[in-house]
């Protein structure tokens, strides 16, 4: 507008709208909301909309129950690309519709396992582009919207995020890291040739550190599935050495280790400790089966999986001392490494972060209230038994392991109150354990929490590992310091 005065052009109390994007006439604005009135009842059926800039009318152009959202124009502006789940925890998938409304969504590329992120039309209109992880890695790929085919375009073991593109000159440019390197800025053609790196942040720092490398290698768990698997050397590594090891479990369960940065590994190798990190079933990355692999099962394949790694890497790697390990995980993580150590004594120390123990009493003080219905075949009313069954909790008397318990105040999504009854219950049985809580600190501490926790938090790692894997009786914990 010219005169500079602001207008709003979408009201209501129960509901919000967001992600708006202008059409390239600059007449029209696509955003996204869930208009049924049950959006603060946890209900997920988000939609694209389309209104006038002035106001007006709205013009629905989505039509699945689940969440539709990410709209983005066309650039003759007769269509809007979105992302789209039809079933609740199906994997979404990219929909083209007109933006007249009134016709059915249709899929723009088919057979798409990924999951995908950073949509963008090509200038032309006739390619679409978007970012997913796939088996440890992150990268471009390109929708050819008239064979519905997609293509990956850029390659390598890094992750490759946050694309633009510079339509005259048919160049991109993106942000890369890789499991040395935090993100610098990159630019090459849309082929991925001619690459040139633009920045190099921490170019300094990094000739002042030595960093650990990782190898990756797969093998066959439960069902005859494939497993990708990451081993990082300790630093100092010496040929005929045995070194003791770390299992480090993701959290999710959707979501997806691989050749990313992750400074907790490179901490672990600079003490000398070997890390192994693993994709069980359950992880993003190899598509919606796997993802899916654990429904009804937590602690069933997903801890074979876990647990087969750990011998096929005892295996390959004849240097890792599988009489000093130690398990680590945060949120599922946690959960799977509470589950492990009331499965099985074999490592010497656990520490839990943020961790699931009682599905029972998670489900009713969570921020995601029953929000485990899909991976249990219903809520807690409905499947007690298996709640129970698949909670930690239940094996407490199992445990022997000495565990250390890591837990933020404010983590709404897996409250103290997990933490609480972990601690309580290994005390009950005998078992060596800690309890450390953070103060202002959510469910994301180990990532954005403030820098003196995050530093204390490793501390506290270290020290239990020191303790119990390396059996170093005169450890200290950072309190003691």
């Amino acid at each position: 507008m010219n005169s500079g005065s602001a207008k709003q052009i979408t009201e209501g109390n129960d509901w919000n709208d967001s992600d708006p994007h202008w059409s390239p006439d600059g007449t029209r604005i696509a955003f996204v909301s869930n208009r049924t009135g049950k959006e603060y009842d946890l209900n997920r059926n988000t939609d694209v909309w389309v209104i006038s800039a002035d106001g007006g009318a709205l013009t629905k152009i989505s039509d699945h129950e689940e969440a539709d959202n990410s709209p983005r124009w066309s650039p003759d502006g007769k269509t809007i690309a979105y992302v789209g789940v039809v079933r609740q925890r199906d994997h979404p998938k990219i929909w083209l519709a007109p933006t007249a409304g009134g016709a059915a969504s249709v899929l723009a590329v088919n057979g798409l396992y990924l999951i995908p992120g950073g949509l963008e039309w090509a200038n032309d209109g006739k390619s679409l582009y978007f970012e997913a992880g796939v088996k440890g890695e992150t990268h471009l790929f390109r929708i050819d919207v008239a064979k519905k085919s997609a293509v990956q375009v850029t390659s390598g073991a890094r992750a490759i995020r946050n694309v633009d593109f510079h339509w005259p000159t048919r160049t991109m440019v993106y942000m890369v890291n890789d499991f040395k390197h935090l993100d610098n800025l990159y630019v090459a053609n849309l082929n991925e040739r001619d690459e040139r790196r633009l920045t190099n942040l921490n170019e300094a720092l990094w000739r002042q550190l030595q960093l650990a490398d990782v190898e990756r290698f797969s093998y066959k768990s439960a069902d005859d599935w494939e497993i990708d698997a990451f081993v990082v050397k300790p630093i100092g590594w010496q040929e005929g050495k045995k070194y003791p090891l770390i299992l480090n479990i993701h959290g999710g369960p959707a979501s997806m280790y691989g050749v990313d940065w992750f400074h907790e590994f490179q901490i672990y190798a600079a003490k000398g400790y070997a890390v192994l990190f693993i994709n069980p079933r359950g992880s993003t990355g190899y598509g919606q089966r796997f993802e899916r692999g654990i429904v009804n099962e937590w602690g069933g394949k997903d801890y074979l999986d876990v647990m087969n790694g750990v011998d096929a890497a005892l295996r390959k790697f004849s240097w890792l001392d599988g009489e000093r390990m130690g398990v680590t995980g945060g949120s599922y993580g946690g959960y799977l490494t509470n589950w492990i150590v009331g499965h099985t004594d074999r490592f010497k120390a656990a520490v839990t972060l943020r961790s699931v123990t009682n599905f029972v009493s998670d489900e009713g003080t969570r921020d995601g209230a029953y929000g485990h219905s899909p991976d249990f075949g219903g809520d807690l009313f409905e499947k007690f038994d298996l709640y129970w069954d698949r909670s930690p909790l239940k094996y407490a008397k199992n445990v022997k392991t000495p565990t250390l318990i890591l837990h933020s105040d404010n983590d709404f999504r897996v409250p103290l109150e997990q933490g609480e009854q972990w601690f309580r219950a290994l005390k009950h049985f005998g078992v060596t354990t800690e309890i450390v809580m953070f103060p202002r600190e959510n469910h994301n501490l180990t990532r954005t929490g403030e820098p003196r926790h995050l530093v204390e938090s490793l501390n506290w790692q270290l020290y239990w590992f020191d303790r119990f894997v390396n059996g170093n009786a005169n450890a200290l914990p950072p309190n003691a310091r």
